[in-house]
């Protein structure tokens, strides 16, 4: 006979949620992963090299001294630190989340989505000063600005905390 979990037993103790372990794991794949496309870059391209793969993808190899956008590129060295700074407050912030709600899995895989790209974009900022950005999209004359995996990692995690929000409002109602 199954035994049935108690209603007053939050998800976010659920005995069948992933470990802690679990997500950081996730956010270590992120980081190596990461870390493993830049190498690469940083040893077979030059600075401002691209190689053209499809009609709308090229390889190339940008350095971003600032954030998403190259927000802030233009500022005289004090972004590296902040930046630095900014990621390592957000991540403590990110464990402790994971710590609090195992049960609720997408909003972890989010957060340590999240996790995984900012701290791959943090080692560059301390290894380099900058952060290797290489995948290029196009269409149409137009090229979206440069990113990496850890960024495409950071995107998908956000995506998922608003889809996870969306569907804790939706099913609250």
């Amino acid at each position: 006979m199954a035994a049935k979990r108690s209603p007053a037993v939050s998800k976010s103790s659920s005995s069948s949620a992933p470990s802690l372990a679990v997500w950081l794991g996730l956010a270590v794949v992120i980081i190596l992963l990461d870390q493993f496309t830049k190498t690469l870059i940083l040893g077979y391209f030059q600075l401002g090299d691209s190689r053209t793969v499809t009609s709308f993808f090229n390889v190339v190899r940008v350095h971003n001294t600032g954030a998403a956008f190259s927000f802030l590129a233009g500022a005289s060295g004090w972004q590296r630190w902040f930046f630095i700074g900014l990621a390592s407050v957000v991540s403590v912030f990110i464990l402790v989340m994971l710590k609090k709600h195992p049960g609720q899995k997408l909003f972890c895989f989010a957060l340590a989505m999240i996790l995984g790209g900012a701290i791959g974009n943090v080692v560059d900022r301390a290894l380099h000063g900058y952060v290797v950005d290489f995948i290029q999209v196009h269409a149409g004359g137009k090229y979206f600005p440069s990113f990496n995996i850890a960024d495409s990692a950071i995107t998908l995690g956000a995506i998922s905390l608003i889809v996870d929000e969306l569907r804790r409002v939706r099913s609250s109602r």
